[in-house]
């Protein structure tokens, strides 16, 4: 089921595209930040916002304004008040072809399979659902088994779940052809230039990463690839760079090669052995 990005109000405002473009790269089918469509051309969507609501006298005349501007086919918020409430105006103001429903509060399986019951009865039987509200991977999971068309998701995936921030850092290792090493403690880095080959089962599965110093004879079997990719030469981009539509489209490829614990939904951190050949 797809998953919209929404997490622009939780960052700064270049950090917001950013993030609707990382997670548009990692599957997310669109973005309700739209600067990022005029950006980088990713699609956008998105719903009223509870403040939408408020402004107007009643729920009705909200909903009543909205399909007015935006068609039938809109997503209306319908957890304001008393969501029951809000389901039958919906489609009181919508019709039958009304395009959705969004909740973003309370027992959210619950709520989901009532309003399914509740649309179906009166006749919105197309009718989506979307569901919103502080989710993560863990709250989607246990979601999973409910009457759910899609998801937005903010919070967790712009600031982070899990650990926020990726523990990476710039290190130098070569000047001139001469190895150079930190060696402060716990902080330790290995000198030289170095390159990597993962390495895969015939089946296509990764196995390990074998990094090495450029100047190390690594074999590359058959089913092996070097993994370092050349994208800036002598401070200028290297040209040819892949578009953000194939990156996506290799990303999605290349999920099949990573092992089954690394797909596990756990509170780890799964990641592939590492070999590390050479001083």
């Amino acid at each position: 089921r797809p998953i919209i990005e929404m997490g622009s109000r939780r960052t700064h405002e270049a950090a917001a595209v950013a993030a609707a473009r990382a997670t548009y790269l990692a599957g997310f089918v669109a973005t309700s930040n739209l600067e990022a469509e005029r950006r980088h051309g990713i699609p956008t969507t998105g719903t009223a916002a509870h403040a939408f609501v408020l402004l107007h006298d009643d729920e009705l005349s909200a909903f009543t304004s909205q399909v007015k501007t935006l068609g039938p086919d809109t997503t209306l918020l319908v957890d304001t008040y008393d969501i029951r409430r809000g389901v039958e105006l919906a489609v009181e103001a919508a019709g039958t072809g009304l395009g959705a429903i969004r909740i973003d509060s309370g027992d959210l399986g619950e709520l989901a399979r009532q309003a399914r019951d509740q649309l179906d009865a009166l006749g919105a039987t197309e009718t989506k659902i979307v569901l919103s509200g502080d989710l993560d991977e863990y709250a989607i999971a246990a979601l999973r088994a409910e009457p759910v068309d899609s998801y937005g998701v903010g919070t967790s995936v712009v600031t982070g779940s899990g650990a926020p921030t990726a523990g990476m850092v710039y290190k130098l290792v070569e000047v001139d052809g001469r190895p150079v090493a930190k060696r402060s403690a716990a902080k330790e880095s290995r000198g030289g230039r170095k390159s990597a080959v993962r390495r895969y089962k015939p089946t296509g599965t990764a196995i390990e990463e074998v990094v090495h110093p450029v100047t190390a004879s690594v074999e590359v079997g058959p089913h092996d690839r070097v993994v370092p990719v050349p994208l800036v030469r002598g401070g200028e981009q290297v040209p040819g760079q892949p578009t953000l539509e194939q990156s996506r489209d290799h990303l999605r490829a290349a999920l099949v090669s990573v092992p089954w614990e690394g797909l596990k939904l756990s509170r780890g951190e799964p990641a592939l052995p590492t070999v590390f050949e050479g001083a």
